[in-house]
């Protein structure tokens, strides 16, 4: 895997039940037709799911290969304590410890059941307080077990990717509006942070400036003024001052009238090239 300089996310967890958003704060229609499947179809389809998955890994660890970032982990020196797995779980945050109690509660002979008080313990700080070296072996050693990966993979989509899609069909956004929103929630969170906007606040800023196609807006235009609040937010946090994933790769998929993640993709993330030419 290739380690780049690279802002990582901000890891929250976050539930999106009916119409409404119930939140814990840690601080973690498509217009156009479709040669691939069609336009309608959205993130809930495994082929489009997986682009996104792809789409993510390249921002998150420089690789499309999101299913070999399992064993991944390591402090980046953000304040956040150890960054691991197919998103960037974090220890500071708390999803990587709803990560090792899901996987725990499935095995709980696991070499990580002895670390769950140690990671209760430095929630909410960067400390490594009875973790460190045995306990980043144990995670990446762990990986090779399919009920680890069924872990990341639950809370993943527990915390992340299903209230984002939830919350983007709503808002009557297609397969490319529902990646944008998943992408805001992996690195901000659904909430804001004493220092940092979440989800929920670039989505607001973004309602101030055009309506989402569920009230009558235009969908590219809506977009924009998403992506434009992203930007804004990110250029207020150091660790997320390179905007490239979002400038020269969903910015550029808006302007190609890619808004039901038609294939071929093509985008640059911190100076990588990237492409997916088949679903």
């Amino acid at each position: 895997m290739k380690i780049v300089p690279r802002p990582l996310p901000v890891a929250f967890t976050a539930a999106f039940a009916a119409a409404a958003m119930a939140v814990s704060v840690l601080s973690g229609c498509s217009a156009g037709g479709s040669a691939d499947g069609g336009s309608d179809t959205g993130l809930d389809d495994p082929a489009k799911k997986e682009i996104a998955m792809r789409l993510v890994s390249s921002a998150e660890n420089s690789s499309l290969d999101w299913k070999a970032q399992y064993k991944y982990i390591e402090d980046i020196d953000d304040g956040r304590g150890y960054t691991a797995g197919i998103i960037g779980f974090c220890s500071g945050t708390g999803d990587m410890l709803k990560v090792v109690e899901r996987y725990v509660k499935a095995r709980p002979d696991s070499p990580l059941a002895r670390f769950v008080p140690a990671l209760r313990a430095v929630r909410g700080s960067d400390a490594h307080d009875g973790l460190g070296r045995p306990f980043t072996e144990a995670w990446a050693e762990a990986a090779a077990d399919p009920a680890f990966r069924s872990a990341q993979d639950a809370e993943r989509d527990r915390s992340y990717f299903d209230p984002a899609v939830a919350r983007a069909e709503a808002d009557g956004l297609g397969a490319l509006g529902q990646f944008i929103y998943y992408d805001a929630y992996v690195m901000h969170g659904y909430g804001d942070s004493d220092d940092a906007a979440g989800f929920r606040t670039i989505r607001r800023q973004a309602l101030s400036a055009a309506a989402p196609p569920a009230r009558g807006g235009d969908e590219t235009a809506y977009l924009n003024a998403f992506l434009d609040a992203r930007v804004a937010a990110m250029r207020k946090e150091a660790a997320h001052s390179d905007t490239s994933r979002v400038e020269t790769a969903q910015r550029v998929f808006v302007k190609e009238g890619r808004l039901g993640l038609e294939t071929p993709l093509r985008w640059r993330v911190y100076g990588d090239s990237y492409r997916i030419d088949v679903r």
